[in-house]
């Protein structure tokens, strides 16, 4: 037993020591490896429950309509102070007092709570969450598209098919419809991986990340492989984002220099278009601003674009030129995926939200929720409220504090009126972890507003425990819904009912469907209650 320990031990640290640059992997992973509850390990107890709620929700709400696209618009880390304080940047910019304002998601008809936990974490990663939001079913934290069954960086758990799940885009395209993904992160990255990845490590985005963790990449193929080569993401229709390193080899350089991160030697880029040449589709691979714009005018069947080596550039920080924006990318996804006449479903990811805040970077965070805001602005004039469900959501929080008593209209971005009993000023806006900590000065702490970079772009605020890299929070994330069925929304829920509930809406996927329900309640209201009646009169006379 204690050799076993020790093993365990040991390739827990062996593993942590490699990770995605914003997410270290916790010391202590294995340390609670099993779940409390067996039964969550399954996908039967998670889809029962999310079911078993939509089920309680017609209860008290009435069918309506049918969503024939469905659009899922994800902040990554984007907390509820996170959209106080966004909105409050929106308003001052535009030379109001700011606390007024709002984002245009935060008008939709319909808002709920979500629960965003792993099955094995207090805390979650947005492995785990994408795992919940997008395949219906809660996992353990790092993974993909598997059940809990299957601990993080356990390849060969992870080859057992019985552990894989399906996302809402497979549901879309086994209807006929279109499925595409967008993000301001790599495509590899861990939110849009949900869409169509199963792996046990969301770090595995190449072959040598796996064979770095001692496992055959030929029996764990890396993420950007899987959606080039496998289902659903070989039949993605769109796929806008960065990460050209994950899908090059080591020996060769991008558009803009960034070397490869492949060892296989392959070059999944003309990979993918040999796949369309090979099925004789359309298709166009673009990899910047400009080529996106020019096939806007004649869009293919099938279009890759891939913007950067790695994530897209901050939007206060892109070459213009270069990078689109991300209402840009939303409205090429939609103008491309409109063209089914069954219908789409779109994942759009504003994903360096969750970056700025681990590097405690504020007013990026914030600035990167705002042009999230523009996206779903966007993707709300170019579709109908009749036929089209948009949700707005996060997969986690972060630790921003919105904090201190500073007056109406005070800038978000500066120091609370207040300052601390020691007499040293503090941020409206902190951290209570990260890379911004200062440490003390003798007995007081460090005046930030003295900094020689203060209040610049790349300016930390404060963090009150020194880290590499600030954590994610585990508050509830707000969920807004507009279209076909958005009452659905409503309430406080688990994490995992989202893609039932949007399935439900578009009568895709497993389990109960408005189609079915409002065809149940068509005939209790034109034949059963009538007939009834009749019968009662009858029983009467």
């Amino acid at each position: 037993m204690g050799w076993t320990l020790l093993a365990i031990l040991f390739f827990c640290v062996q593993n942590s020591l490699a990770h995605d640059e914003y997410h270290r992997s916790p010391r202590n992973l294995y340390k609670f490896a099993l779940p409390q509850n067996r039964m969550e390990a399954t996908s039967t107890y998670w889809m029962n429950e999310a079911q078993a709620a939509i089920e309680a929700r017609l209860e008290y709400t009435q069918v309506e309509g049918k969503a024939r696209n469905v659009v899922m618009f994800l902040g990554d880390g984007m907390s509820v102070p996170t959209l106080a304080a966004a909105r409050t940047l929106l308003g001052q910019r535009e030379n109001r007092t700011g606390e007024e304002s709002h984002l245009f998601f935060e008008t939709f008809p319909t808002v709920g709570l979500s629960k965003t936990y792993c099955v094995d974490s207090q805390i979650p990663d947005s492995a785990c969450t994408a795992t919940a939001y997008l395949c219906g079913v809660k996992a353990n934290r790092g993974t993909l598209g598997l059940t809990a069954a299957v601990p993080r960086w356990d390849c060969p758990a992870s080859v057992d098919s019985s552990s894989h799940l399906e996302s809402i885009a497979a549901w879309a395209l086994a209807d006929g419809r279109d499925a595409g993904i967008v993000t301001t992160t790599r495509v590899t990255h861990a939110s849009p991986s949900g869409a169509y990845a199963n792996i046990a490590n969301r770090d595995w985005e190449n072959d040598a990340a796996v064979a770095a963790d001692q496992y055959d990449p030929e029996l764990c193929h890396d993420i950007a492989y899987q959606l080039v080569h496998s289902y659903p993401g070989n039949q993605f229709k769109v796929i806008l984002g960065g990460g050209r390193r994950e899908f090059l080899p080591n020996d060769l350089q991008d558009e803009e220099g960034t070397p490869g991160k492949r060892s296989d030697g392959r070059h999944l880029i003309e990979e993918w278009q040999m796949d369309k040449i090979m099925r004789n589709v359309s298709y166009q691979y673009v990899w910047n601003r400009e080529q996106l714009h020019s096939v806007n005018n004649d869009l293919p069947e099938y279009l890759l674009g891939l913007f950067e080596g790695s994530h897209l550039q901050y939007h206060m920080q892109a070459n213009t030129s270069t990078e689109p924006t991300l209402e840009e990318l939303t409205e090429t996804a939609i103008r491309s995926l409109s063209r089914n006449s069954k219908g789409f479903f779109l994942f759009v990811e504003g994903g360096r939200i969750d970056h700025a805040h681990h590097d405690n970077l504020v007013e990026l965070a914030l600035d990167e929720t705002i042009e999230l805001s523009k996206a779903v602005a966007r993707a709300a004039e170019l579709l109908s409220e009749d036929d089209s469900l948009i949700v707005v959501t996060s997969d986690h929080a972060h630790v921003m504090a919105f904090n201190g008593y500073t007056h109406r209209g005070g800038d978000i971005l500066g120091p609370s009126d207040d300052t601390g009993d020691d007499g040293v000023p503090y941020m409206t806006l902190s951290y209570t972890n990260g890379p911004g900590h200062r440490p003390h000065q003798a007995d007081n702490r460090v005046d930030v507003t003295h900094d020689e970079n203060y209040r610049e772009l790349e300016w930390r605020s404060h963090a009150e425990v020194p880290l590499e890299s600030e954590t994610h929070g585990g508050d509830d994330v707000a969920v807004f819904a507009w279209g076909p069925q958005n009452r659905m929304f409503s309430g406080m829920y688990e994490q995992n009912q989202l893609p039932h509930l949007m399935a439900y809406a578009a009568c895709i996927g497993p389990g109960l469907h408005a189609c079915t329900s409002a065809a149940a309640q068509t005939f209790v209201v034109t034949i059963f209650t009538p007939l009834l009646m009749l019968i009662v009169c009858n029983l009467f006379n």
